[in-house]
């Protein structure tokens, strides 16, 4: 798979790991390797390219080991769910070996597909700064969708964005029991 010249949408800086005043990104400008290895809690490595050859994928990266991803799980785990049957792959990626992993997660990492990423790998190579976070990530590798710490406006704006791009309904973010907007803890 090779990058695609993709136009910038809603006016965002075409930088590369430029922020927008804590607004989520919507500009195609990171890509990553098609190469980059994913491990899900069942099964063989998969290449992230193997992982979007037919469907976006659309991840939340959870730290286990920090308060913050915990404040976050059941409503990211939500949302997720609320794109199964949209065209695209929702996941988990938490940022822990397997046992870790399916101990934070818990029923999530049943309901939804699971990859264990202990070092990191993802939040990387992707430049994230903040756990927890949302990426989404089109056919080409690239980086179509981002928001990091729990900024309500952020993940409802990335969602309503997915929402359009797969034809969907968009999630109610924030809903009621939601926690209110924090920073994330480091990512690395």
């Amino acid at each position: 798979m090779g990058c695609r010249s993709v136009n910038l949408q809603r006016g965002h800086s075409a930088k590369r790991g430029a922020l927008t005043a804590r607004r989520a990104r919507f500009a195609a400008v990171d890509q990553l390797s098609p190469d980059l290895e994913l491990h899900p809690l069942q099964g063989k490595p998969l290449t992230l390219a193997d992982q979007v050859v037919m469907f976006h994928l659309v991840v939340v990266v959870v730290d286990p080991y920090t308060v913050e991803s915990s404040w976050l799980l059941d409503t990211a785990g939500e949302m997720l769910t609320q794109f199964f049957g949209a065209d695209c792959r929702v996941a988990f990626v938490a940022t822990a070996d397997e046992y870790d992993t399916k101990a934070f997660l818990g029923p999530w990492a049943e309901r939804l597909l699971t990859y264990a990423d202990p070092d990191r790998t993802l939040a990387k190579a992707a430049e994230v700064a903040e756990l927890p976070a949302i990426l989404h990530i089109d056919n080409d590798c690239n980086i179509v969708g981002r928001a990091e710490g729990w900024q309500p406006d952020e993940w409802r704006e990335l969602a309503h964005r997915l929402a359009k791009d797969m034809s969907w309904s968009a999630p109610p973010i924030p809903k009621v029991g939601d926690p209110v907007a924090f920073a994330g803890s480091p990512a690395t």
